[in-house]
């Protein structure tokens, strides 16, 4: 069988568990019938987790998914969904009605933990106000992200390039924000055509330029100092080969809309995460190695499988005719070893997703959370299937 009849039928059977099972469950099962709100997890018997504490953020990426849905006609009508979802954030994520930005996390009965705001999550706020804008015209969400923007300005700098981790104090700064504020603002550009959205990711793609990537190693570090100076001992050292895959995507859909030259930064991150990243023996990637490859947690979760994917069809699509079947390879591989390894054995649409070393299942829950890496590879895949297959 040819590589690409090989990831066409893997994009197939990945397109039909998003539809057919995924989205089902989550739009159903995945929500609290009382006040709209998605639930944090679910547990192993494919029930909600009802004592677990409730982070925001979670609301928003599964707006993000569910409007993505729409737009593929993988489900029909989300917007009421998504308003109860939209509503439940504005009646218990914000401090006070007229608030900027929701707070992390919120008891499993509602109240609201601490006054913490985030930049990470203001990374999927931006995202879940970009797709509500384009899904369904919703003026009152391209207002909201303005706002976003105005505050994080304000309150989430400190006079050096980028943004602080939120409006708390914090021993490293991260790069992973950052990556997701990079798809936000480039999502942003996408949707509306504003310039000021694709200048906040230009800011971003020098942060990576001058200080994410590391030239001489080729891996891509996670933790700094207050100055982006990397951080001492273990969090400097410290390198998720999914985060790898998944700049390779943000960085080839950065070229793309800007025309910025990023294969050598690419192709280096996407060969050394291959290599230091991936278990020999599985497949499989690991949470965290460090420069040298060495494992720093042997575990390994379902979603930097999705990022290899989503880096391999980004590489496929720009690469010459003749190394095409090897990125092809390498994406049928990723959705074939997620549905090996990491779907539920007996609740449909619901996932496995973290497995331990030995790859026995480790986590006995399923975030709701995860959920975003499985719909945007779906949506990348089918992207790809569309030019090329």
């Amino acid at each position: 069988m040819s590589s690409s009849l090989q990831l066409h039928l893997c994009i197939n059977q990945l397109t039909d568990w998003l539809k057919h099972d995924a989205l089902p469950y989550w739009t159903t099962s995945g929500i609290n019938p009382h006040n709209g709100a998605v639930y944090e997890q679910m547990l192993f018997n494919g029930q909600p987790d009802l004592a677990a504490n409730q982070r925001v953020r979670v609301q928003a990426r599964q707006i993000m998914v569910f409007c993505a849905a729409q737009q593929q006609q993988w489900l029909n009508n989300s917007l009421p969904i998504v308003s109860r979802i939209v509503a439940f954030m504005h009646s218990h994520g914000r401090i006070s009605p007229t608030a900027i930005g929701y707070v992390q996390l919120l008891t499993p009965d509602n109240q609201i933990v601490g006054p913490k705001l985030d930049s990470y999550d203001f990374a999927f706020y931006f995202l879940a106000c970009f797709h509500r804008f384009s899904t369904f015209n919703d003026k009152q969400a391209l207002d909201e992200a303005n706002a976003l923007l105005w505050y994080m300005d304000v309150h989430f700098k400190n006079g050096s390039a980028g943004w602080l981790e939120g409006n708390y104090s914090t021993p490293h700064r991260r790069q992973n924000p950052h990556m997701h504020l990079f798809e936000a603002f480039m999502t942003g550009y996408e949707v509306t055509r504003d310039g000021k959205w694709l200048a906040k990711a230009g800011q971003i793609f020098s942060l990576f330029e001058q200080y994410f990537f590391n030239p001489k190693t080729h891996v891509l570090h996670e933790h700094f100092d207050a100055n982006w100076q990397l951080a001492e001992g273990q969090a400097g050292e410290s390198v998720e080969p999914g985060h790898m895959f998944e700049w390779v995507w943000l960085l080839r859909w950065y070229e793309r809309l800007t025309a910025t030259p990023v294969g050598h930064y690419c192709d280096a991150l996407y060969q050394k995460a291959l290599t230091i990243g991936c278990d020999p023996l599985s497949q499989l990637i690991y949470d965290v190695v460090d420069t040298q490859g060495t494992i720093i947690k042997g575990t390994k979760r379902c979603w930097p499988l999705t990022e290899l994917v989503k880096a391999s069809l980004a590489q496929a699509t720009v690469c010459s005719p003749a190394q095409r079947q090897f990125y092809e390879d390498k994406a049928a591989l990723g959705i074939q070893l997620l549905f090996d390894f990491y779907q539920h054995p007996t609740i449909k649409g619901s996932y496995i997703d973290q497995i331990a070393p030995d790859n026995t299942v480790v986590a006995d829950h399923a975030p709701a959370s995860t959920l975003y890496h499985f719909a945007v590879m779906g949506v990348e895949a089918n992207k790809y299937k569309a030019l090329f297959l």
